[in-house]
This record gives structure tokens, sequence and C-alpha cells, in this order.
């Protein structure tokens, strides 16, 4: 039996990983996620580790540079990043990644890979009562983007951490029985990236050390995706429960 538990409140993709992102009023979900959703990023070209992907825990100015689509191109990849000062950059054009190789001190090249660059899973998710609370208990202004989630859903209860009880069951986006799904898989495991300011990349490290505190490091959902279909601001969010 499907409860209806909320609804989207928010959407958002991230072109390329721990940029900024994009807030879409609907996205296509595919197999390996929102379409578009960190297809791309830099890879630390000396590093033999099996995560060599540069983030924003280890260059915060990161995001502060937004993805850009030129008009005449379409597509779901930018062809262009906006840096802090303004300027607009070629995305695989060697100024930028000189650049940000130069900020970061080692060389750094854009990677597209067609399947996602994940941390975890394909798709995550929390609710907007979740990230209230999480600036209540740390003394903090609320602000989603901190947790760089693909949804943002407003629940029929106003109670947090509700998503916590969900791993285990499936999200169904929509009340077509053919509407979009994902199975929750796990929980979102936090790092310091939580601690920045999208505004300005200052840290606010109180962010990261509330979630560590209060809920063990545990902040949002993973989920993986079981049935492609359409995302889109205002859908309702139905949940089978892990126990059916």
């Amino acid at each position: 039996m499907n409860t209806h538990v909320g609804e989207v409140e928010a959407l958002f993709r991230y072109p390329v990983k721990s940029m900024a992102g994009e807030s879409l009023e609907e996205a296509v979900l595919g197999w390996h996620g929102v379409e578009g959703d960190r297809r791309l990023a830099f890879r630390r070209t000396h590093d033999r580790g099996g995560f060599p992907w540069l983030t924003a825990s280890k260059l915060p100015e990161l995001i502060l540079c937004a993805p850009v689509r030129r008009a005449a191109e379409a597509g779901n990849l930018p062809s262009h990043v906006r840096m802090p000062d303004g300027e607009e950059l070629e995305l695989f054009g060697e100024e930028l990644a000189a650049k940000v190789g130069s900020s970061h001190g080692s060389t750094v090249e854009m990677t597209h890979l067609i399947r996602g660059i994940f941390d975890e899973a394909s798709v995550s998710a929390i609710t907007s009562a979740t990230v209230q609370e999480i600036a209540n208990l740390g003394s903090h202004r609320a602000d989603v983007r901190r947790f760089r989630p693909n949804l943002l859903i407003s629940t029929k209860e106003s109670s947090p951490f509700q998503e916590d009880s969900w791993v285990g069951g499936t999200l169904t986006f929509g009340e077509d029985p053919s509407a979009a799904a994902i199975a929750i898989t796990n929980w979102d495991q936090r790092c310091s990236m939580v601690n920045l300011d999208p505004e300005s990349a200052r840290p606010t490290p109180e962010v990261h050390k509330t979630v560590v505190r209060e809920r063990s490091n545990k902040a949002g959902i993973y989920g993986t995706v079981i049935r492609c279909g359409r995302l889109a601001v205002g859908q309702p969010v139905y949940l089978t429960s892990p126990a059916e």
C-alpha cells in the first residue's frame, strides 16, 4: 500500500561535481539518476586512489563556480563555467583547468562520465523539516543547498527526520502506475561539505558538528532508480514502506 507522505518542494541538478547546482521545475529521471546530474568532475591527474575527484571539501571555492549553458546550445550538459569573478570559461578549456589546478595546487582535468560521478547512489533526497531542524539545533540559517540533494520533499507531517524510516522502502513520484520511482537504499552520511556557505564558501563548522552530535552524522537519504520517468516540483510523493 502506498502512503502519501508529501510532495516535491524543490528539484536540483549538479552538472559538475561540487560546483553550484541548478534549481529545476522538472527533470527526467533515468537509470543513472537525474539526466545531466554529476556527469562532470575535475579529476586530480596525479591521484591514483579510488576517489580522484576534486571536491569542495578540498577546494571550497568550487561551490561558487556555476555551470552555464549558452543559449545556442542544447542538451543537459553545460558548455561554460561562470567563475566567482563573473568570467565565463569553456568547460573543457585549458584556461579553466589551469585556474582550478593553480588554486588547488596540483593539475586537474575535466572528466565526463555518462553514468555519473556519485558518492554513494544516483539520487539523494532530504525533507524540508529536516533541513530546518538541523538549522535550529545548530543556530544557523536554514539553506537546503548545503545538503546538495536532488529532491527536497515537503512532508505532510512537519516532524523532522521522517526520511530515516523510509530506508528499505520505495518512493513514487506521481499517481500514475508507471510514475518514476526510487528504492531508498541508505542514509546519507555527511561530510564537511555541509559547512560551506553556498553564497561565500566560508565554513560554518557547527553545521556538521550538529549532524554528527544529534543524528550520528546522518541527514537525508540515498536511492537507486527502479522506474524511470518525470520528476516535477509539486508532484505528490508516495511511500511503499519497508515492511511491505
